[in-house]
């Protein structure tokens, strides 16, 4: 396949890169001022577009048979102020609309989108089990997913076969939340973050990217997946398992009010929103994951086999 991926220098699009490659597939990244960044500062090459301005090379788009697409602002990069959230919802949403009006309108548009979304679609509902039927939350995130998923609609009634994929806390040495966290568990200073019974429903990047890569090739996955691990945990015992694998202890809880104080309104969309989500359709179209137990995948992603 000949396959255009937006987003390819980030967390997700940095594993999924090889992936492809590695199957044979013919890789073209989209990136603003003519393809993403490589980890050095340079440029890789691929087709340029300017989201912000609607700007997109229709022309360039013709002749792919696929499209990944992960590019939006990081949710976690900086405080939730007014101007944040508006960049957080616009280079998800009007992005994903500008790409798949675009796609509508080639004389031979892609045969499949594979669009990047979150489990934060969902809100934070306690220990509920959450599957792709459950409804959307009605907070920042939920709005956000629900708004940035409803953005891909036209290709799907174009005859786009479109996949969102609601990816969950994503479990990586070289990005991610895992890397922030890192440090003050190595220390010994981390603990569990409110009173840590929220659900916490990760993924290694392994499976992340290898989702994504799933979702592409794999006819029968259409519509929202969650891609998330099998087992789910509580943040309590995330924390402990983290702590075991690093060898330092991990009882230094962070309360509640700290973590609104320190984040604002991010500490409860991201930090202690809880939200047990089962990856219902990845498993029923035949998925097999990587890393599907927690302490295994960080101590081969942490390298303390």
């Amino acid at each position: 396949m000949k396959v255009l991926v937006s987003g390819a220098s980030g967390f997700v699009g940095s594993a999924l890169i090889p992936l492809l490659t590695n199957a044979g597939h013919q890789v073209v990244r989209l990136g603003r001022g003519g393809g993403d960044s490589d980890p050095a500062g340079g440029r890789t090459g691929g087709l340029s577009w300017d989201p912000a301005a609607a700007r997109i090379d229709a022309a360039a788009l013709e002749g792919f048979d696929g499209v990944v697409h992960l590019a939006g602002e990081s949710i976690a990069a900086r405080r939730w102020t007014t101007g944040q959230k508006r960049r957080i919802r616009d280079s998800r949403v009007a992005g994903t609309r500008l790409l798949c009006d675009t796609l509508t309108r080639l004389a031979r548009p892609p045969r499949v989108l594979v669009c990047a979304s979150a489990i934060g679609y969902y809100g934070s509902r306690g220990d509920a089990t959450l599957t792709e039927t459950s409804t959307a939350g009605d907070d920042f995130l939920g709005r956000t997913c629900r708004e940035w998923e409803a953005a891909t609609e036209p290709a799907g009634r174009k005859g786009i076969r479109v996949v969102n994929l609601r990816f969950g806390f994503i479990l990586g040495s070289a990005g991610g939340g895992l890397k922030k966290m890192l440090p003050p568990f190595r220390l010994g200073l981390g603990g569990p973050l409110g009173d840590g019974r929220q659900w916490m429903s990760w993924v290694a990047i392994d499976d992340a990217a290898g989702a994504a890569l799933f979702a592409l090739t794999h006819e029968a996955l259409r519509g929202p997946a969650n891609v998330v691990a099998p087992n789910p945990v509580t943040n309590a015992e995330f924390t402990r398992v983290l702590g075991r694998v690093l060898s330092r202890p991990a009882f230094l809880p962070m309360p509640a009010f700290a973590a609104r104080l320190a984040f604002g309104e991010m500490a409860d969309a991201l930090l202690l929103a809880s939200q047990r989500v089962e990856p219902a359709r990845l498993r029923a179209t035949g998925y097999t994951w990587r890393h599907p137990d927690l302490e295994k995948s960080l101590r081969a992603m942490l390298g303390r086999g």
